[in-house]
């Protein structure tokens, strides 16, 4: 529910916050203290376009919070969808609007776009009045509310289930059927795909081995040539090398190493020393007998390089990523080799599919035309009750292709006048009957409907007596399941609510300011009384504000 707004610079007011009941909230006041103001913020919050001629005079930017608390859980999933989380059970819309033209929108102090506040919006609160654009107003939403009341969701989740089945089959099928030189032409790449990739036979680990003795025959001269170099060094070549100067340096401490004990510890590791590089020298000389100068062997190993360069720039980076681009092309070979098979075999399916959705289909028309036409006889029986004896509301239900809410398209027809057609609700002129309409089926769907907080802009216009105490009977009666904010001229719906707002509005220095404050108990008898009698309320009209008031 809507538990608070706070305004500040919007048209004539100044700073304003309201904190709102969870049952039945009215406002009241007189013409032009602000009322359709708090509607103009609260439109503003649901993510609606805000003119900046509704920033106050004299500032740069106006700014709205909205606290919503005990969001239900449909609701909830939709500001989680989007990102947002509830922060002690509650969510904080923000929006600030600059003469500039900088929107600035936050949910729980963090940036939202304003699309998002128009998705989660929608199912926190409805707004109904003399100018609002109504969700009802819409004949593809009228589906919904009989959809919302019927007794068959049972029924619609296993239509829904028979439909995306049908869906998916027809899908593969056009997939098919789309393009017969399409189909060819992708089998011939895949041909030739997979006979490149398989007449190359490659192995796992190819690549690394490639570049290794690549790498080996493109820099065996240099290689070659070191090993020759470092092994003259050591074997020594036209005079002595490090090998034979280490074996006369060790035969030397060998000699006088028993006339002096200390050298011997230096004389074994010497000889380690000279074991161990005339090994050095002799592997040496087998890697240079081992390195191979073909220029046959490179030219080879060159093309099957380029061969492998050219696969993994088609198919993959790696050995592993070409063939298993080999073994999805096959599979996807056969799948269009055998597309007549496979074909026939969808046909049967999706004419098995067809069958089954058709037949759901016409049971759920049946229950969708049987529940139309007890939601219609309700509604007028709503509307009698609200001194709107006349209305007929009939429902029109057409066939149209399938879709996931069926093969209906619902629309509700109004008559508003004996002797009129009825006619779609954009052409029914009166705001007054219109909020009358929405307040019947509101009543009707009321148990059913998660979006908790239900605002009517003067319900009551055109309308007074008895009409306009019905009226307050229905507003209060929608309480018990949704929080109900009304702004009303009628004395017989004020007295009614649980909550009383009172809008006002001085002058003070040149500047318009509007104040808004809870009555009591006897500040709401003299605001009634105001109503009923104008400014200089008379003993009687107070009476009667009390009985009213008492009466409830």
């Amino acid at each position: 529910m809507l538990s608070n707004i706070y305004i500040e610079n919007v048209a004539v007011i100044e700073k304003a916050s309201i904190d709102f009941d969870g049952s039945f909230n009215v406002l009241t006041g007189e013409t032009g203290a602000g009322k359709s103001i708090i509607i103009d913020s609260i439109n503003a919050i649901l993510g609606q376009r805000i003119s900046k001629d509704l920033i106050r005079s004299g500032s740069q930017s106006a700014f709205i919070s909205a606290a919503f608390t005990d969001v239900s859980d449909s609701a909830k999933a939709v500001f989680e969808e989007c990102g947002y989380q509830a922060e002690d059970d509650m969510f904080i819309l923000q929006r600030q609007i600059s003469l500039s033209g900088k929107n600035s929108c936050k949910i729980n102090g963090r940036p939202a776009p304003l699309s998002v506040f128009k998705k989660v919006s929608g199912c926190l609160v409805n707004i109904y009045g003399q100018n609002e654009g109504y969700d009802f107003m819409t004949a593809d939403s009228h589906i919904h509310y009989i959809d919302a009341i019927g007794d068959y969701s049972d029924l619609l989740d296993e239509y829904r289930s028979k439909f995306m089945t049908y869906t998916q089959i027809r899908k593969k099928i056009i997939s098919l059927n789309d393009n017969i030189q399409d189909r060819a032409r992708k089998i011939d790449l895949l041909r030739y795909q997979i006979g490149e990739i398989e007449d190359a036979d490659l192995h796992d680990g190819e690549i690394e081995e490639i570049e290794e003795q690549r790498a080996l025959l493109i820099n065996s001269e240099k290689i070659r040539t070191g090993l020759m170099f470092v092994h003259a060094l050591l074997a020594g070549d036209d005079e002595e090398g490090a090998v034979s100067i280490l074996d006369s340096a060790n035969d030397t401490l060998r000699d006088i190493s028993d006339m002096y004990t200390p050298l011997a510890d230096v004389t074994n590791r010497l000889q380690s020393a000279f074991e161990e590089i005339k090994d050095c020298q002799y592997e040496i000389n087998d890697f240079i007998d081992g390195i191979d100068i073909d220029p046959n062997a490179l030219a080879e190993i060159e093309e099957r390089y380029e061969l492998i360069k050219s696969l993994r720039r088609k198919y993959g980076d790696t050995i592993r990523e070409i063939l298993n681009f080999c073994e999805n092309a096959k599979s996807e070979l056969d799948s269009l080799l055998e597309f007549d098979i496979n074909k026939e075999k969808l046909m049967e399916e999706f004419q098995i599919a067809k069958t089954e959705l058709v037949e759901t289909a016409g049971r759920l028309s049946q229950r969708r035309t049987a529940t139309a036409k007890e939601f219609s006889d309700s509604v007028m029986e709503e509307m009698r009750y609200l001194d709107m004896p006349n209305v007929v509301m009939v429902p029109q239900i057409t066939k149209c292709e399938y879709s996931e809410k069926g093969c209906d398209r619902v629309e509700l027809l109004i008559s508003a006048n004996p002797g009129e057609e009825p006619k779609p609700l954009t052409k029914i002129a009166s705001g007054g009957e219109l909020s009358r309409i929405m307040l019947a089926v509101k009543t009707i769907i009321a148990e059913k409907d998660e979006i908790a907080t239900l605002i009517f802009d003067e319900i009551d216009t055109g309308i007074s007596g008895s009409a306009a105490s019905k009226v307050g009977r229905k507003l209060r009666q929608l309480s018990k399941t949704h929080q109900v904010l009304c702004i009303t001229h009628q004395a017989q719906i004020a007295a009614l609510a649980d909550t009383h707002m009172f809008i006002s509005k001085s002058v003070s220095e040149g500047r318009t300011y509007t104040k808004i404050r809870r009555l009591d108990f006897e500040q709401r008898k003299y605001e009634l009384s105001r109503i009923i009698d104008g400014d200089s309320p008379s003993e009687l009209s107070l009476k009667h504000a009390e009985e009213m008031l008492n009466s409830k």
